[in-house]
């Protein structure tokens, strides 16, 4: 950012300063202050940022934003009465003074990994700013938009919600020119309320800038409904076939030498599995009268939603289809989001950042196309945050598990007993193991590896997922290694 002290002040309502000062980065961890920056104090359930202004100050923080009085500062003090909504309208004031086009994402499922690949599909085209990876709140979103420096042509900033009016008040500090809901499911229900998933993904198109745009996914009959009611310009994506302005289908896994191709026939066939790369898939895109086909950073049907709301906000924004099949060839997922590493026989992939019931499903569908044949062993968590519905969830989970006919599945984590009532159900009758660390875990792998799969020649996949405080990425340690976990 580039505002002064002054014009923060002036925002905010509070009195200027006589010689006014620069400000260039807003801080929330002292550790992270410099000469221009504005020292942010946070008050926490257990540290509160205004017990560490002193070492803010010493490291050179030019001002403090504060919500209580600090005489001893030693430098000028913003007073406001709510440091985290002020640290929202500080933002928003910056946000008018840039020349970005600003493109807000929200989804219950692949948000993160959206925000990412999109922002490197814009970089072919001019200078992109996103925020780092999840840091998508009312304190992570602000700041990231004050760490641009102005002169960019596109903002990518992700906004998650997990609690009533959240969404409300991320999307007026961001007013995205265009508003993008890749997808609604269950998630966060716990603290979402009775209005549903997709009225409170919504709300980010009510905040649109003037001449703003939603661009929504029209494979959720809810969504389109709430997206509908809000009164904004829709333009619409499907990745299951709906005749809407823009469309895409997954053909397959992409040849080990693909090369993107733009405005080409779409290809009859489907590459054969032999000489396929691991992590990329090949993808046919509608984009409003054309068709072309393009080599992205995802295998699997699930994948079909996130390239062809990548492709649709850049359509939107002025990129050719060469530019669009350049930046999808050239993307890659950021880390702990399904990300593969083979060791030995084993394809072993890592998607355990987080998890919903929406991502559960689709990443255990991509997973097992992987396997195609071969032992499929999950290694899966929690699903947290889905209050009254979490057993319901879980049931039905194991259901699913149990359709997919995996070789052993491994349990961390709570609602167990409501994974297993779904995998009787489902009638599976295999290995189950629940494990509380990751020396259980090594233990128990170790056990199945010599014994049940000793006979086995060809090895399998093992996808590792569950909600974040799991830390499934500690298993998965255990087989990979620390070096080979980033994929």
């Amino acid at each position: 950012m580039r505002l002064t002290y002054n014009e923060i002040a002036a925002h905010l309502g509070l009195s200027a300063l006589e010689s006014d000062l620069e400000l260039t980065v807003a801080v929330t961890d002292s550790r992270e202050a410099a000469p221009g920056a504005l020292f942010v104090c946070i008050p926490g359930s257990r540290v509160d940022g205004h017990d560490f202004v002193p070492a803010a100050v010493e490291l050179g923080a030019s001002a403090v934003l504060a919500s209580k009085p600090l005489p001893q500062a030693g430098v000028p003090v913003l007073l406001v009465e709510d440091t985290v909504k002020a640290l929202g309208s500080i933002a928003a004031l910056w946000r008018d003074k840039t020349r970005a086009k600003v493109v807000g994402v929200t989804g219950t499922a692949g948000k993160t990994t959206l925000k990412e690949v999109l922002a490197q599909v814009l970089s072919v085209r001019g200078k992109t700013a996103k925020n780092a990876l999840n840091n998508n709140n009312q304190i992570g979103m602000p700041r990231a938009m004050l760490a641009t420096d102005g002169d960019e042509d596109f903002w990518v900033m992700e906004a998650g919600i997990s609690h009533e009016g959240d969404m409300e008040e991320l999307s007026s500090v961001l007013r995205p020119d265009i508003g993008v809901i890749l997808n609604v499911g269950a998630g966060h229900t716990e603290g979402l309320g009775k209005n549903g998933v997709a009225w409170h993904k919504s709300r980010l198109l009510t905040n649109l800038a003037p001449g703003g745009i939603g661009l929504v996914c029209a494979d959720y009959p809810d969504l389109v409904r709430d997206a509908r009611a809000t009164g904004a310009e829709l333009h619409f994506f499907s990745s299951a076939g709906r005749a809407v302005e823009y469309r895409a289908s997954y053909a397959g896994p992409a040849p080990v030498a693909a090369v993107a191709e733009s405005a080409a026939p779409a290809a009859t066939d489907a590459p054969t599995a032999e000489g396929a790369d691991d992590r990329r898939g090949l993808y046919h895109l509608w984009l409003g009268t054309t068709r072309c086909v393009v080599t992205a950073p995802f295998r699997g049907e699930y994948g079909a939603e996130n390239v062809v709301a990548v492709a649709a906000v850049a359509h939107q924004l002025g990129l050719s289809n060469a530019e669009i099949a350049q930046g999808l060839s050239q993307s890659s997922l950021p880390e702990q989001r399904f990300n593969q590493t083979r060791v030995g026989q084993w394809l072993l992939i890592d998607d355990t950042y987080n998890a919903n019931p929406l991502s559960m499903r689709r990443m255990l569908d991509a997973a097992a196309e992987r396997a195609a044949g071969r032992l499929f062993v999950p290694v899966l968590g929690e699903m947290l945050e889905l209050g009254s519905q979490a057993a319901e969830e879980h049931e039905a989970l194991g259901r699913l598990l149990a359709d997919l006919k995996p070789a052993a599945i491994f349990w961390k984590g709570g609602h167990g007993e409501d994974v297993r009532a779904g995998l009787t159900r489902g009638g599976y009758t295999g290995p189950w193991f629940e494990v509380y660390d990751a020396a259980a875990f090594a233990s128990e792998w170790s056990q199945l590896a010599q014994g049940a799969f000793a006979g086995n020649k060809t090895g399998g996949v093992m996808l590792f997922k569950g909600s974040r405080g799991n830390r499934l990425e500690c298993l998965l340690q255990t087989i990979a290694g620390p070096e080979a976990v980033r994929g």
